[in-house]
């Protein structure tokens, strides 16, 4: 095999994180033709396809999954070997950064980072990312996501991790719902309401549904839904209770009137964090999100 063209490696780089050409293109400001060109000699020089159209996108072969670690982390040491020599400036950055979280983190954090976005990194795009935490910790790897925000305890072993906040569980009704209107929701009142359950807030937050299906809450669910983004509309207009994170119920308080309620069932609060690999832990654009999300959220 010949030694490849340095010069490609953005290139596997982009259809690694993007999986399409028009969109890989997009980034390295390339046209499609280029990027296809681009991709052909890349295929010659390392003696495999690496990219295979399919109707979920352009997947990598297993010789490309096998290479990705090791290109990726060539990169990301040129890449901080040339930043050393020029200050980072946010300012003028334009780089793309893809960021997993969860749509009930992006309720919480998203509004209030864009608009710090908008101040000091105007140029600077972010994309986030949803899917299955078991596979965070090897697309955190080979570079298709860049950051983590939310509670994801899997992610131990080579993943850097840094505390935010710590985070509790709350209940959610219509601000005159029957049940607490004139004290603390009881534990009664509670599991004789009808429910909603949200399946898109990950994996470790499965803690609080093992709580309520202890409870028996499962035999009251009325609704489960695989995102958050409809459920205050739903709460807002029914009788349906719904248990969630005290920060997205403000979040969303402040948008519908809602009423928060203490939960009435004993369960950890758990810490929300930034998650990264020791891969980007010099890159100048991740570095300074990281201390972007700190300085916005941390201890809130």
């Amino acid at each position: 095999m010949n030694t490849p063209d340095l010069n490609l490696l953005p290139v596997f780089e982009a259809l690694l994180r993007h999986g399409n050409v028009t969109r890989a293109a997009a980034q390295m400001g390339l046209t499609q033709s280029a990027m296809s060109s681009a991709l052909g000699r890349l295929r010659r020089q390392l003696g495999d396809p690496l990219f295979v159209n399919t109707r979920g996108g352009m997947l990598p072969t297993p010789r490309a999954l096998e290479l990705a670690p090791s290109l990726t982390d060539a990169l990301a040491m040129v890449r901080s070997a040339l930043g050393a020599r020029d200050a980072f400036d946010p300012r003028r950055t334009t780089r793309s950064l893809r960021v997993y979280m969860t749509d009930v983190g992006e309720t919480v954090l998203l509004p209030t980072l864009m608009r710090h976005l908008h101040q000091h990194g105007p140029a600077m795009r972010l994309e986030t990312a949803q899917l299955p935490a078991a596979e965070l910790a090897v697309r955190m790897e080979t570079g298709d996501i860049d950051l983590a925000v939310g509670y994801v305890p899997q992610l131990r072993d080579k993943i850097r991790r840094e505390r935010l906040f710590d985070e509790h569980y709350v209940c959610m009704t219509r601000p005159d719902h029957p049940l607490g209107r004139r004290s603390a929701l009881t534990l009664k009142e509670f599991l004789s309401a009808r429910h909603v359950l949200i399946s898109s807030m990950g994996s470790g937050h499965q803690q609080l549904e093992r709580a309520l299906a202890e409870h028996g809450v499962e035999e009251n669910v009325a609704l489960r839904v695989p995102h958050f983004m409809v459920v205050p509309l739903i709460v807002a207009s029914t009788d349906l209770i719904v248990s969630l994170p005290s920060q997205v119920a403000q979040a969303w308080t402040r948008l519908v009137k809602m009423r928060v309620h203490p939960l009435p069932i004993r369960i950890p609060s758990f810490e929300v964090s930034l998650y990264w690999h020791p891969r980007v832990e010099n890159d100048a654009a991740n570095r300074w999100l990281r201390g972007a999300l700190h300085e916005l959220f941390g201890d809130r």
